[in-house]
């Protein structure tokens, strides 16, 4: 059974995603922290297909990551031997399995600067089995340390990116994926969790006022604050998880959001990049008020086509039906005949 209240925060999330990438708003990092929300849905998702598969779980969820990520590495060799400077080494393989950053060139690296989403989110399936067991054993601590060394990480200047910083800066939100499914966060009275919200967010953000980030006010640039402010965050939305909800007539959209979210996470990049190749060819300003919105129409635009074309593959990494537009699947309730009763004379 799916969780509506989980498909319609992924869908939200990837929208923010691509509205952030496409026009850099800062504040909508603090308005809706979503890569901590993605990695938090992760962790539920995960600790469920355990729960229900075991170990086996692992490897479904890497196919259904790997080989949509497949196509989009063909497309960037192909892309980036053509351009030139692409250097074929044993790395090359990373844009099939991509355990750590696959190697881009110079041009490659603003159309394919996404992949440490794929890379982090492999890493998190990998070591979910120990990281479920540890989170059962000790809830609280299994949050607290890998923050705790994200700060040193950060106080020693080793907190600016990579594998490492990234799996210690999003392990407490799929932790906190992990308490969702369990139950664990929806259980705790709303008189303890918001006044420790309220105290943790107004840290996280009078991180980020005083230290403002090269783009300003935006949590991407600030890891203790970004931290701080989405575990604040993932709590309360997480919290707040209704047993059940309907979605009514936004259900369709919202289903085909989750059925090709990594396809329009993996794409939404290149589709940017082109656009505004695209407008500078054509000498036509994208940025700013009206010609802002014609930028944002037109990624959109183009995403959607880049998911016609390949989102099918998703279909085919979860062993469905290959469907170029995702159609949600009609729930047939059988009729309920009665047995006729006999009649008393």
């Amino acid at each position: 059974m799916r969780n509506r209240y989980v498909d319609l925060l992924r869908a939200v999330a990837i929208i923010r995603v691509v509205t952030y990438h496409t026009l850099g708003f800062a504040w909508l990092t603090v308005a809706f922290p979503a890569m901590g929300l993605m990695f938090a849905l992760g962790g539920s998702l995960m600790a469920a297909s355990l729960d229900r598969s075991g170990v086996k779980a692992i490897g479904r969820r890497m196919r259904r990551i790997i080989i949509p990520f497949w196509v989009l590495g063909v497309f960037a060799i192909a892309l980036m031997s053509l351009w030139g400077g692409m250097e074929h080494t044993w790395r090359t393989l990373l844009w099939f399995v991509p355990l750590d950053d696959p190697p881009t060139t110079e041009k490659g690296g603003l159309w394919f600067s996404q992949i440490w989403y794929v890379r982090s989110y492999l890493w998190f399936i990998i070591a979910s089995p120990v990281l479920l067991w540890v989170f059962r054993k000790w809830p609280i601590p299994s949050v607290l340390v890998p923050f705790s060394v994200l700060v040193i990480l950060w106080e020693t200047g080793y907190g600016t990116g990579g594998m490492v910083r990234d799996f210690f800066m999003y392990a407490p939100a799929w932790m906190l994926g992990f308490a969702h499914h369990d139950g664990t966060l929806q259980r705790i009275s709303k008189k303890i969790l918001w006044p420790v919200c309220l105290v943790m967010g107004g840290i996280g953000l009078a991180i980020l006022f005083h230290t403002p980030g090269p783009r300003g006010y935006d949590l991407n640039d600030a890891p203790i604050a970004d931290t701080l402010y989405s575990t604040a965050f993932l709590l309360i939305m997480l919290n707040a998880a209704p047993a059940a909800m309907s979605l009514g007539v936004a259900e369709p959209l919202v289903e085909a959001v989750n059925r090709r979210a990594l396809t329009i996470y993996l794409w939404h990049e290149a589709a940017i990049t082109f656009v505004r190749l695209v407008g500078v060819w054509l000498g036509i300003n994208l940025v700013g008020g009206w010609n802002s919105t014609l930028q944002f129409t037109m990624v959109v635009a183009l995403t959607a086509i880049l998911v016609l074309a390949f989102g099918w593959v998703e279909d085919l990494a979860a062993k469905r039906k290959p469907q170029i537009i995702p159609t949600p699947k009609r729930v047939v309730i059988p009729r309920v005949v009665e047995e006729p009763q006999p009649v008393l004379a």
